[in-house]
């Protein structure tokens, strides 16, 4: 299937803090898609001499910047926690370098649709409009609470907050055209990955003006 040429389907893939978004953006990877990560693209624009950090050190003083010239994401994470103004101006900085790069990314996938993955796409307001398709990844809070925990070495009272400045799970289900669920392992995400990987592939094929046979 050639879509090189034809407009790519969009998917917005978000999930709860542990919900194992990116395990679940690898397996579609694997599958075919272009994947467009977002929190990667947020890190590589925090780096040493990336090109936010000008902005941000005028924003928000050298305190937040690392002896190497990165930012100080502890310090930073613990001033937008706790100074909703803080964390608007840094959003007003990163945001528009963000979408900038992810369609930039986006506008040279070679696969047969784009994932998008966004943490905070149903708490960002805009990232809804530009997809065609939500795809929530979906645990039980404890779950969550547990990997998180485990993965960071986070305290569950420090999970929590995180939890807690997201929207709820029942919000972000609410918002889901798709829901894969990842409270029992690998295994039971692989099938309901290829599922949706069919879903999308037919989709993607309609958009292309391919007959649903020739796939």
């Amino acid at each position: 299937m050639d879509t090189r040429h034809a407009p790519l389907l969009h998917i917005g893939l978000t999930g709860g803090i542990g919900c194992g978004k990116t395990t679940v953006a690898n397996m579609f990877a694997a599958l075919g898609a272009t994947i467009v990560d977002t929190d990667l693209i947020a890190h590589s624009m925090t780096v040493p001499g990336g090109p936010a950090m000008a902005a941000i050190g005028a924003a928000f003083g050298e305190q937040y910047i690392t002896p190497d010239g990165a930012l100080d994401r502890a310090a930073m994470r613990a001033l937008v926690f706790s100074d909703p103004a803080a964390k608007l101006r840094l959003e007003g900085i990163l945001h528009p370098l963000i979408r900038a790069a992810a369609e930039a990314e986006a506008a040279a996938a070679q696969g047969a649709y784009v994932i998008f993955v966004v943490p905070l796409l149903i708490e960002s307001g805009s990232w809804q409009g530009r997809v065609a398709r939500v795809l929530a990844i979906d645990c039980s809070e404890a779950t969550q609470i547990s990997r998180v925990m485990a993965r960071n070495g986070l305290q569950e009272a420090q999970v929590k907050a995180i939890m807690a400045a997201q929207v709820t799970r029942q919000q972000r289900l609410a918002a889901a055209d798709d829901v894969i669920v990842n409270d029992d392992g690998i295994a039971a995400l692989a099938p309901q990955v290829e599922a949706l990987h069919q879903v999308y592939m037919a989709i993607s094929a309609g958009m292309a003006g391919i007959p649903m046979e020739r796939l």
